[in-house]
């Protein structure tokens, strides 16, 4: 019997797909290539199943004969190790995103002599646009929970923007762009105790408590599906900082960032060396193992933030400390640093690594800003946590357009500063 070669995602099974498969078997054994969350986040976003829950569902469906997995956007890889006689997609890949992939199947099936097939794409369906239903509708708390370790899996990095109210979080929910090798968008949100309290005019001090900063962060929840990482300062003595694993978890927050030091809060980048006061290590260990103990699933993540290099200390100090708390329990870890250059953020990546392939490295560069994602993940980093930089940005916005109207006794002026009124509306899916 030929083979037929069918290439889908399987997140969303509609009757364009059941055409496409119905067709395919006309003309012999169905061999589906079921695309990885690896091979679709470069173009799409994360699917909200993943994979063994797909492969689950398309196996079950009718005219599927076999299921492989295909670990790449490109059919070609799959094409050539399993050598089909045909390949059959709907005519919607003549344009968009896929009309390079289009060309590239045909040059390949040319040389392993087989054929290309194509069918009328199914009038009336449109997966993205389903897929921008489901986002419009919401998530659930679990679902949210498990999309960051799915990410990292998934992604070489995992690019998290700061967001401190419900609109800057629909702009890092929303905001993409698309570039010659797929498209780039926000995988997700950095809950900043910085950003969170000067937003409200107010010091960047731990007394607030995690039900303050809850009820602030719910207005990002209820309007945004991607997953959120807590910046939870030093976590509190471990009896409090049980509390806080468990109200963030029931939340569907996906992990919580905690730094290893101690005394009056400091903000990291603020004031000398000797202010730092690193937390013993055997102590910061206990911390780490009472929250892992507190929590419910596996996938919430409580990840170490070494302050080493910010006290002062050398980068033996932060690896000495990085994996001690590796062996805590801790499921990542962020470093941080002051240091302009970088050289002692990469010299510890690429140390950590040397020691652990595959536990993350978060890396927050704010002072180290001239290096691209693409550099970061070279030296070992997972995941970026562009930290403030909505916050930041819209101070001195607001700041322009109120001395424009000050200046001209009148909102004429700065009307080429703002957003039309519609375009607000628009942003809220009610509303339009």
């Amino acid at each position: 019997m030929k083979t037929v070669y069918v290439g889908i995602t399987g997140d969303i099974i509609h009757p364009g797909i059941i055409n496409i498969l119905r067709e395919a078997s006309r003309y012999g054994e169905v061999l589906v290539g079921l695309l990885t969350d690896t091979a679709i986040v470069r173009y799409k976003r994360l699917p909200y199943l993943n994979y063994g829950q797909r492969l689950q569902v398309v196996e079950s469906l009718r005219y599927v004969g076999r299921v492989v997995p295909q670990e790449e956007w490109s059919y070609a890889p799959n094409l050539r190790r399993y050598k089909p006689d045909f390949i059959i997609h709907g005519d919607d890949w003549k344009t968009g995103i896929l009309a390079k992939e289009r060309e590239n199947v045909y040059r390949v099936m040319e040389e392993l002599g087989g054929s290309v097939i194509e069918i009328p794409y199914t009038p009336g369906i449109n997966s993205t646009a389903f897929s921008d239903t489901l986002s419009s509708i919401g998530t659930t708390p679990d679902i949210r929970l498990k999309t960051l370790r799915r990410l990292i899996g998934a992604k070489p990095v995992v690019r998290i923007m700061e967001a401190h109210s419900g609109l800057s979080g629909l702009i890092v929910e929303h905001l993409e762009i698309q570039k010659e090798d797929g498209i780039h968008r926000f995988d997700g949100m950095w809950s900043s105790s910085l950003t969170d309290s000067t937003s409200k005019g107010k010091p960047d001090i731990e007394a607030v408590d995690i039900t303050t900063r809850l009820q602030d962060l719910t207005q990002i929840l209820e309007c945004t599906t991607k997953p959120i990482i807590y910046d939870g300062d030093t976590g509190g003595i471990p009896e409090h900082f049980v509390f806080t694993v468990r109200t963030l978890e029931r939340n569907g927050i996906s992990a919580v960032i905690i730094e290893d030091k101690t005394g009056l809060k400091k903000n990291s980048l603020f004031g000398t060396d000797v202010d730092q006061q690193l937390a013993p290590v055997a102590e910061f260990c206990e911390k780490i193992q009472a929250g892992k103990k507190a929590q419910i699933t596996r996938e919430f993540m409580i990840i170490a933030r070494l302050e080493s290099l910010i006290a002062g200390k050398s980068v033996d100090d932060a690896m000495e400390r990085a994996l001690a708390f590796v062996e805590a329990g801790s499921d990542g870890i962020m470093i941080h640093s002051k240091e302009k250059s970088g050289k002692d953020i990469e010299e510890f990546c690429r140390r950590f690594r040397g020691v652990y392939a595959e536990i993350p490295i978060i890396l927050v560069p704010t002072t180290y800003n001239q290096f691209t994602e693409r550099e970061l993940s070279q030296w070992g980093a997972n995941v970026i946590i562009y930290a403030n930089h909505m916050l930041r940005s819209s101070y001195p916005a607001m700041v322009t357009t109120a001395r424009t109207i000050l200046e001209h006794e009148r909102s004429l002026e700065a009307d080429k500063l703002c957003m039309p009124i519609k375009e607000i509306l628009e942003l809220i899916p009610e509303t339009k």
